[in-house]
Parts: C-alpha cells; sequence; structure tokens
C-alpha cells in the first residue's frame, strides 16, 4: 500500500481580485494522489464585506471542489476566514508538526494593515473579559482572536470595481510608506515570534507551519525548532507545500503554469522521528 500523504497550503485567498486563482480547478494538479489536504488559513475572505451573496456563494463553493477531489480535507481558520471552520490549528506526526494561520504570533494580528490600529483595540478590550488565567491558553487566545478578526470589515477584497480596486489595493498596501516598513518587519520577526510561540503552547514541536505573511521559506531557528511558511497563491511572493508521509516532511516548490498549480521540486527534507 502507498505511503499516506498530506500536503499542507495556505493563503488562496480565492475570491479576491489579488488572488491568481480565479478558478478552483486551477489548483486540481495539487491535489493528485493526495490523501490528506490541509487549508491554513486565509482559503476565502468571510468577513462582513459588499456583496454578501459573493461571500455565500464562495462559502459553498469550496467545500463543494476540495471534498470531493481529496479523501479527507482540513480547514484551517485564519484572519481572513476567522468562521470559516471550527479548526484553528493541528497537530500531527504525534505532535512533531504544529500547523497554524500565523497571525496569532503578533499583537496586532495584521501589523502592517490599516485595521492595526483598531485590532489591537478590540483584543485589549477581549482580554480585560477573559480570566487572566486564560491570557495564555491556547485555545481561549485564538478563540478571541478569531472574534476579533471576524468583526473587521473586508477592505479592497470586496470592491467590485477594477479601477477602484486596483487604487484601494494600493492604498491598503503601500501606502503610506511606513507600510512598506511594517511589512518587511513582519517578515523578519515570524520566524522568531513563531518559534517563541510554539515554545509557549506546544513546546516539544520540532516544526512549525504557518502561512499569514504571504512570504514563503523555510527557517531553523535557536530552540531548535524549523520555521515555515507556505506562502501565498495571492500577488506577493509565490507559494510552497508542505508534504507530509508517515516517516519524512518534505517542503516543495508550487509552479505555475499555464494558469495552473503543480508540485514543484524539493526545497527542504527532514526526517520525522518514528515514536
Amino acid at each position: 500500500m502507498p505511503a499516506q500523504l498530506t500536503r499542507i497550503i495556505s493563503d488562496i485567498h480565492f475570491g479576491d481580485p489579488a488572488s491568481y486563482v480565479k478558478n478552483l480547478t486551477q489548483i486540481q494538479p495539487l491535489l493528485g494522489g493526495v490523501d490528506h489536504l490541509i487549508l491554513n488559513g486565509d482559503t476565502l475572505d468571510t468577513r462582513p464585506g459588499g456583496d454578501p451573496q459573493l461571500t455565500r456563494s464562495i462559502r459553498t463553493a469550496i467545500p463543494n471542489f476540495f471534498n470531493r477531489r481529496v479523501p479527507r480535507v482540513t480547514y484551517i481558520t485564519g484572519n481572513h476566514d476567522p468562521d470559516f471552520s471550527s479548526h484553528h490549528h493541528l497537530d500531527l506526526a504525534n505532535g512533531q508538526i504544529f500547523i497554524i494561520h500565523g497571525d496569532v504570533f503578533f499583537e496586532e494580528l495584521v501589523p502592517w494593515s490599516q485595521d492595526a490600529p483598531l485590532i489591537r483595540l478590540r483584543l485589549a478590550e477581549e482580554l480585560r473579559h477573559l480570566p487572566s488565567a486564560l491570557h495564555h491558553n491556547l485555545d481561549h487566545r485564538i478563540a478571541l482572536c478569531r472574534r476579533v478578526a471576524g468583526s473587521i470589515p473586508q477592505r479592497h477584497q470586496s470592491e467590485k470595481n477594477v479601477y477602484n480596486y486596483a487604487a484601494r489595493y494600493l492604498s491598503d498596501t503601500i501606502w503610506p510608506p511606513t507600510r512598506a516598513v511594517r511589512i518587511l518587519s513582519a517578515w523578519r520577526a515570524n520566524p522568531k515570534l513563531a518559534a517563541t510561540f510554539a515554545q509557549t503552547h506546544r513546546p516539544h514541536a520540532k516544526f512549525i507551519i504557518s502561512g499569514h505573511t504571504h512570504r514563503p521559506g523555510v527557517w531553523p531557528t535557536r530552540i531548535g525548532a524549523t520555521v515555515i511558511n507556505t506562502g501565498s497563491f495571492a500577488l506577493a511572493l509565490g507559494s510552497i507545500a508542505a508534504d507530509l508521509s508517515p516517516s519524512r516532511l518534505t517542503i516543495r516548490a508550487v509552479k505555475r503554469r499555464a494558469g495552473e498549480f503543480h508540485p514543484g521540486a524539493p526545497i527542504a527534507e527532514f526526517p520525522l522521528a518514528e515514536l
């Protein structure tokens, strides 16, 4: 019997004009031979937006597509789809692998966003109503963050006019110029923040797999854990996939050819301990 294959990707952002995925069939080549697909957050945008009917249709389209093509699919929530699933994180390989979207690494969830000050205020308000003994409880902390994320309306994501979308996208992502500094700062800080977060909540994890920042990569850390970010299918730096077999974790490039996304060559491989 062939080994079971679990594939982890993130940040498809289906429905956002900035996503390269205009039709879910573009992802079909990534599903071949996959027994368990994990979509690690921001698969779509379920927050309040200007076209609720479109949001409802996308919420239906996602499971209709993936659940019919892969034997098992796990949807993990992100800051854009905070209510799409009851799964907010996942442990695999007997705890060696910790999977989480990654927005919770940051105090403002999205520190480069124009909404960062509002998110900070709402998180502080939520924390005031949470017993102090639960402030560092992972499930309560994520639930709190998901409530706040779900209260932040869509910005450019809900704009229908292509020219207005482009203007709002640029405004939301590169203006003022300090936003670029915030993005670069988040990229630089992410591996350390991920490792520190896991050290608190999953101290025995050897691999932390996240998305969120749209910067794909693999980073060893001083605490011994390896941080992996699977990037994004939206306008950014590309995507990678994390493939899990019973004895190995393989990180491979995702290649875009003729509009479709295909699994590429491995860029890193790690043996897993037999427990």
